[in-house]
C-alpha cells in the first residue's frame, strides 16, 4: 500500500511560512520542519523552490477566489454593497492576525516579481483572473446607476485591487486598520458612489 503524500501538508506549511519570513528567507527546512515531514518528501514533491512557490500561490489564490465569490455572488446586496462586503471580509481576516499578515499575492508582486519571471508571470495570470469578477460587478454596478460611469469598469477593477493591495501594505507597516479604513471611506464616498 502507497504511502499518503505529504504534498499537501508541505504547501500549507509553506503558505505560513512564506507569511512570516517572506519568499526568500522561507528555507527548504524551516517548511519541512513547521510541516513536521523529512526533508526528502520536499524533493519527492517539487523541482524547486520556485515551483513550490508558484503552488503554494496557486493555493493561496484558491482560497481567494472562494472569498471573491463569497462577496461578489451574493445578489441579496446591490452590486456596490457586494463590493464594500469583498473588502469587509479580507479587513475581518487581516484583523484575526493581528494586522501582521497581509496579502500573499501582494507580498510576492514585491518580492519576486523581478527575481523570478516564472513567478513574475503566475502573479500576472492571478491579477488577470482576479480582476474579472470585480470588473463584472462594477459594470453591473455601473448599468444600475450606483457606480459612476466616469472610468470603464476594467479600470475601476484595477484601480479598486490595486489601492487595495497598497492599503494593506500600509497596514502592515502601521499594525492598524486605520489605512483600509481611510481607504474604504475615501473610494465609497468618491469613485464608488454613483451620480446624484
Amino acid at each position: 500500500m502507497p504511502r499518503p503524500s505529504n504534498k499537501n501538508d508541505i504547501i500549507e506549511a509553506g503558505l505560513r511560512v512564506m507569511f512570516r519570513k517572506g519568499y526568500h528567507a522561507a528555507g527548504v527546512r524551516d517548511v519541512v520542519a513547521d510541516a513536521g515531514v523529512p526533508q526528502g518528501s520536499f524533493t519527492n514533491h517539487f523541482r524547486s523552490k520556485e515551483a513550490f512557490a508558484g503552488e503554494v500561490l496557486d493555493y493561496y489564490f484558491s482560497h481567494t477566489r472562494k472569498l471573491v465569490g463569497e462577496a461578489l455572488n451574493d445578489h441579496t446586496l446591490t452590486p456596490r454593497e457586494r463590493l464594500f462586503r469583498y473588502l469587509d471580509i479580507i479587513t475581518d481576516r487581516l484583523a484575526a492576525d493581528g494586522y501582521l499578515r497581509g496579502c500573499l499575492i501582494g507580498d510576492f508582486s514585491i518580492e519576486v516579481s523581478q527575481a523570478s519571471e516564472v513567478l513574475r508571470e503566475r502573479l500576472a495570470a492571478i491579477y488577470r483572473e482576479w480582476l474579472e469578477p470585480f470588473e463584472r460587478c462594477i459594470e453591473e454596478g455601473q448599468r444600475a446607476k450606483e457606480i459612476d460611469t466616469q472610468f470603464p469598469a476594467k479600470d475601476l477593477a484595477e484601480f479598486l485591487l490595486t489601492s487595495w493591495e497598497g492599503a494593506i501594505l500600509r497596514m502592515k507597516v502601521e499594525r492598524s486598520p486605520e489605512p483600509l479604513d481611510r481607504f474604504k471611506r475615501i473610494a465609497f464616498d468618491t469613485v464608488f458612489r454613483g451620480k446624484p
